[in-house]
């Protein structure tokens, strides 16, 4: 990784290590730039740390520019993500900081995050949770999503944020059998459930958030949306407090 940083820090370096305005290097001759680039590398040999210095400065000058762009990504498709219309809310639906998550039940760090972010609303009990379903790794995420949604649909929010849960502390293969097991542990109503699954209902919710997530540059899970912020991975709770703190700040 060191190594594809330093050519396109070089650059920096150069100019860290030359005085401003010193010279126009397109007007040199092959023999003066020759020896500018001899004097230069004796330079940086002498002084390596304007390498270090350049390449940290190129990394803040992409993280910022990561950023922004976010923000820009969040204020553009703000609608789509706080206000969709059909994912479910939890938390304090009045709360004055809104977390949205996208996430995946077959997501190893989807697992961990879901015990940080019921301590989070539980602690602070003034943020609102919105929940957006976006399976990406595999068949088994899918089915377990579809499952997910059409229970929503079919038996309302309680019974999606119960499911959800199960779903987030189950560890084993998801198959149909055991989305059933896990329907009955809750007197749902399987049928009614698994006949919804195939709907185009269910199919549209899943699609709809897929294309925000592909208009968000969202490529992995959990991805977080504080506010006007993209978080992109797992935060454990210490971090997830310290960014609504300063959200109200």
């Amino acid at each position: 990784m060191f190594t594809r940083l330093i050519a396109p820090a070089f650059a920096s370096a150069l100019a860290l290590a030359a005085p401003a305005g010193a010279m126009d290097l397109t007007e040199l001759t092959d023999a003066e730039r020759a020896q500018f680039r001899a004097e230069v590398r004796a330079y940086l040999m002498e002084n390596p740390e304007v390498i270090l210095q350049a390449v940290e400065q190129m990394q803040n000058n992409q993280a910022q520019a990561q950023m922004q762009a976010d923000f820009d990504l969040v204020s553009a498709n703000a609608d789509a993500i706080f206000d969709d219309g059909y994912s479910w809310v939890g938390g304090n639906p009045d709360g004055d900081i809104t977390l949205v998550e996208f996430l995946d039940y077959r997501c190893g760090y989807c697992k961990r995050a879901h015990g940080e972010v019921a301590k989070l609303l539980e602690t602070d009990g003034n943020i609102k949770l919105i929940v957006k379903e976006f399976p990406i790794l595999g068949e088994q995420s899918m089915l377990a999503s579809r499952f997910a949604v059409a229970t929503k649909q079919v038996a309302g929010g309680d019974a999606y944020k119960q499911l959800n849960d199960a779903l987030m502390a189950f560890n084993g293969e998801v198959s149909m059998p055991a989305l059933r097991r896990l329907g009955e542990s809750f007197d749902l109503d399987v049928a009614a459930i698994e006949a919804e699954m195939g709907s185009d209902a269910v199919a549209q919710e899943i699609a709809t958030t897929r294309a925000l997530a592909e208009k968000l540059q969202i490529t992995g899970t959990p991805t977080f949306v504080m506010q006007d912020e993209m978080l992109r991975g797992y935060l454990p709770y210490d971090q997830m407090m310290a960014l609504v703190e300063e959200k109200r700040g």
